[in-house]
């Protein structure tokens, strides 16, 4: 039996745990009105809902929807940023209680985890084992009971004001896509009197998904003692034999029945791990080769035009407009993808003054002189001279240098290289 919590509630209701969240909370977010005008009252904000938590009365604001098309239709929930403020507190105490006894092959939404660190596991185990069984649970966030949850919250937490806290958290989900399922056991009614379903976007749905799928974890490590990953509710069991794996599959399925999720019957499947796959929205093939799915490449050069369009009316400084770009580079340089990345940013890091379909302008190339050959100006071509060849040249070299705007761009420089032992 796992250790029961107590006093945890004055860790969370307390005016410097409130605060901190609030900053917290706040990061990347200060031009946002509701963020802004709650900053701007910091302190009497915080007191106020230290004062609403220790009498028990406070409870969750209405959510504002927002509908998204891309990478799949779905409903993404922002609560009110007093009410984010509330759930950063919340997890700060009650996160380290779960994390304790989570997997290794967790990765979603933790600290030193992460979408990469997952493919890279996958890839480890892959190369390993002949066959993968790749399985994803059937509308996730939508399907969650509230009731198994609460219970799963039970078993580690016995702080009254904090089971009350995390009760109104989940109690003030606003409705969530109908997902129609019957388990064994189900009558008529149960449907409409077991309330389902998590706000996508919320900082404790996000732990809340992971607290619900543990007990899947450790069946399946600890039982099945399966080679596995799990990224949210996207998992990989591997095994030489194909028969194995279909016989863990059945009992996975039985296993989650209990508590009342399936598997997605189009999403859920057994292949040779010698096939490329599509795993956390990287095509992934043997020999460790990645590539980014064009439809990906597609979504962020629409973002990059609606970004473009967006600094352009003032809605949006540059410096976002900058770090959201170069997050999603980041992200590209875990695969293959210079080719999709230079069809993107046109030979040069992006700019918003650019047309992301527009001609170039400027290209940074590196290696030769201007009085060399027009061969020796390309990135990839290399002299392959003898170790008594020396030159005295005086020329242009091609450097890449930050433009005025910030842009980076190539520019041509003049100068004497040093003495007969410069370099050529």
């Amino acid at each position: 039996m796992p250790r029961r919590h107590t006093d945890l509630f004055p860790r969370i209701a307390q005016f410097s745990a409130l605060r901190s969240a609030a900053l917290k909370a706040a990061r990347g977010k200060r031009r946002n009105p509701g963020v802004a005008a709650f900053l701007a009252n910091l302190e009497p904000r915080v007191l106020e809902l230290e004062r609403t938590l220790q009498a028990l009365t406070w409870q969750s604001g209405r959510y504002t929807e927002i509908e998204l098309r891309e990478p799949k239709p779905r409903t993404v929930s922002a609560a009110p940023f007093r009410d984010r403020v509330v759930h950063h507190a919340l997890c700060a105490v009650i996160g380290p209680i779960f994390e304790r006894g989570f997997v290794w092959d967790s990765y979603a939404s933790r600290a030193g985890k992460g979408t990469h660190r997952a493919i890279a596991r996958y890839e480890q185990y892959r190369d390993r084992f002949a066959h993968v069984l790749r399985a994803d649970v059937f509308r996730y966030f939508p399907s969650i009971d509230h009731e198994v949850l609460k219970r799963d919250l039970r078993r580690r937490i016995a702080c009254p004001q904090t089971l009350w806290l995390l009760d109104t958290v989940i109690d003030g989900s606003n409705p969530q896509e109908p997902v129609h399922q019957v388990f064994p056991g189900d009558d008529l009614l149960t449907a409409s009197q077991r309330r389902k379903g998590l706000p996508i976007g919320n900082l404790t749905s996000q732990l809340f998904g992971n607290i619900y799928l543990d007990p899947l974890d450790h069946f399946v490590k600890e039982v099945l003692r399966a080679p596995y990953v799990r990224y949210l509710d996207d998992f990989a069991l591997f095994h030489d034999d194909a028969s194995v794996l279909a016989e863990w599959r059945t009992r996975i399925e039985q296993f989650l029945a209990v508590r009342r999720l399936t598997l997605h019957p189009k999403k859920t499947w057994i292949a040779p791990t010698a096939e490329p796959s599509t795993f956390l929205g990287f095509e992934l093939a043997p020999g460790g080769q990645r590539r980014l799915p064009p439809e990906q490449v597609r979504r962020f050069r629409n973002r990059l035009r609606g970004l473009r369009d967006r600094w352009r009316a003032g809605s949006i400084d540059r410096a976002t407009v900058l770090r959201r770009v170069f997050a999603w580079a980041a992200h590209a340089e875990h695969a293959q993808t210079w080719r999709l990345r230079h069809a993107i940013f046109r030979g040069g890091w992006f700019d918003p003054l650019w047309e992301p379909d527009g001609p170039p302008v400027a290209r940074v190339l590196r290696g030769g002189s201007w009085n060399n050959n027009s061969r020796n100006t390309r990135s990839a071509y290399r002299n392959n001279n003898s170790a008594d060849n020396r030159n005295n040249n005086v020329g242009f070299r091609l450097a890449s240098t930050p433009s005025p705007t910030g842009a980076i761009c190539a520019k041509a420089h003049v100068g004497a290289f040093e003495g007969v032992h410069g370099p050529s």
